[in-house]
C-alpha cells in the first residue's frame, strides 16, 4: 500500500511539474530610460499559471504559438536567453524559438530595433549601426536590475541569439569588432545589394563616433548567430581573439547575394575551432530561422508585396517544422556545453 502510495505521489509531482514546467508566461513593456531610442520589449517565462492561454504572433501568414499573458513565475533561477531580430524584422520572428526555450526552463526576452524594424524604418536611427548592440545591453540592464522577473534569472548563464542582423549584432556584444575598411575592400569584387547596399542605411561608411566605448557586453556567456549577414566587417583579429563561445547556424540554400560562405562561413574562418560550433543546414534557407508559414502564406504575401513570398521558402528536404526541431537541440546543447 505504501509503495502505490509513493508511486501516486511520484506521478502527481511529476505530472504537475511537468505542466507547471511546459506552460509559458508572456508579457510586454517600453523600456525608456534617458534614450531617444524606446524599445518595445517581450518576455518570455516558465509560469505556474496554465490557463487562461492565448495565441501571439498569429497572423494569416505565420502559425502564433500559446501562452499565459502575464502568469506567475515559476519559481527558481532560469538561465536567460536575449534575441535579437534581422534587418526590418521585429520580435515576432523568434517567436516560436523562445516559446520552446520558455518551455524548456528559460526566460526569454527580445526587442524591436528602432530604425530596422518592421514597424519602424527611421533612417536617423537605422544608422547608428553600434546602437543595436547597445539596445540589447539596455535589455540586459533591465532585465537584471529593473524587472520582477530578475530574481528567477540566473545572471552568470546569459545566452544572446540573433538572426540575420541580428547574428550581426551579438556578434558584436560577443567581442567582434567592426571594421569599416575591410568592408568596403570586401564589397569591391562582390558588391551584393543584399549585404553591401545595406553600408550607407546602416552607417557602416564611416566609422563609429568618438567617445563610443567597447560594444562588448561581459555578462555574456555565449552567443548564437543564425545565418547573419555582414560578417565581412568584423576584424579578423577581433574574430581570432573571440572572448566568448559562438555557435554558427547557416542555411545552404542561397537566396541570392548572401551566401553562407561568404558570411557565416567567414565567422567559421578565423573564430579558433575550441571557440566556436559551426552547422549549415543544407535545407534550410535564410528565412527558415522564422515562424512556421500557414498553407497559402506565400500566395497571401505574394498579393501584398510581390517577391516576398520567399520568407515562406525552405530548401526541398525537410518542412521548416523538422529544421526548427533540429536548430533548437542544437542551440539547446550548445548552452548547456558552454
Amino acid at each position: 500500500m505504501m509503495k502505490i502510495y509513493f508511486c501516486l505521489v511520484f506521478w502527481f509531482l511529476s505530472c504537475c511539474g511537468y505542466a507547471a514546467a511546459s506552460s509559458v508566461g508572456f508579457d510586454q513593456t517600453i523600456l525608456y530610460g534617458n534614450s531617444d531610442r524606446p524599445l518595445k520589449v517581450s518576455v518570455w517565462y516558465p509560469s505556474k499559471d496554465v490557463f487562461p492561454t492565448e495565441k501571439i504572433a498569429e497572423n494569416p501568414v505565420f502559425f502564433g504559438t500559446k501562452v499565459v499573458r502575464i502568469g506567475t513565475p515559476l519559481a527558481g533561477k532560469f538561465p536567460l536567453v536575449v534575441i535579437s531580430h534581422g534587418y526590418r524584422g521585429n520580435w515576432r520572428n523568434q517567436n516560436w524559438l523562445a516559446t520552446k526555450l520558455a518551455q524548456d526552463g528559460y526566460v526569454v526576452a527580445a526587442l524591436d530595433h528602432p530604425g530596422t524594424t518592421s514597424f519602424d524604418h527611421a533612417s536617423n536611427q537605422a544608422a547608428k549601426w553600434w546602437a543595436r548592440p547597445r539596445d540589447m545591453s539596455r535589455l540586459l540592464d533591465w532585465l537584471l536590475m529593473v524587472t520582477d522577473l530578475k530574481r528567477f534569472i540566473d545572471p552568470t548563464n546569459i545566452t544572446a541569439i540573433g538572426h540575420s542582423l541580428g547574428g550581426w549584432t551579438v556578434m558584436n556584444l560577443a567581442g567582434a569588432e567592426v571594421d569599416i575598411e575591410q568592408l568596403a575592400s570586401e564589397c569591391l569584387p562582390s558588391p551584393n545589394s543584399r549585404v553591401c547596399g545595406l553600408r550607407a542605411e546602416l552607417g557602416l561608411l564611416d566609422d563609429k563616433p568618438l567617445g563610443i566605448p567597447s560594444l562588448r557586453d561581459e555578462r555574456i556567456r555565449r552567443v548564437v548567430s543564425m545565418d547573419l549577414g555582414l560578417a565581412r566587417s568584423f576584424s579578423k583579429h577581433s574574430l581570432q581573439t573571440l572572448a566568448v563561445p559562438a555557435l554558427i547556424l547557416a542555411a545552404g540554400v542561397d537566396i541570392g547575394d548572401l551566401p553562407q560562405a561568404q558570411e557565416s562561413g567567414f565567422l567559421a574562418k578565423y573564430i579558433a575551432e575550441n571557440k566556436r560550433r559551426y552547422i549549415v543546414y543544407p535545407d534550410a534557407a535564410h528565412f527558415s530561422f522564422m515562424p512556421l508559414c500557414k498553407p497559402g502564406a506565400i500566395e497571401i504575401i505574394e498579393q501584398e508585396e510581390p517577391g516576398d513570398g520567399i520568407v515562406c521558402q525552405d530548401g526541398d528536404h525537410r518542412q521548416r517544422a523538422e529544421l526548427h526541431r533540429a536548430m533548437f537541440q542544437q542551440i539547446v546543447d550548445f548552452i548547456t556545453t558552454y
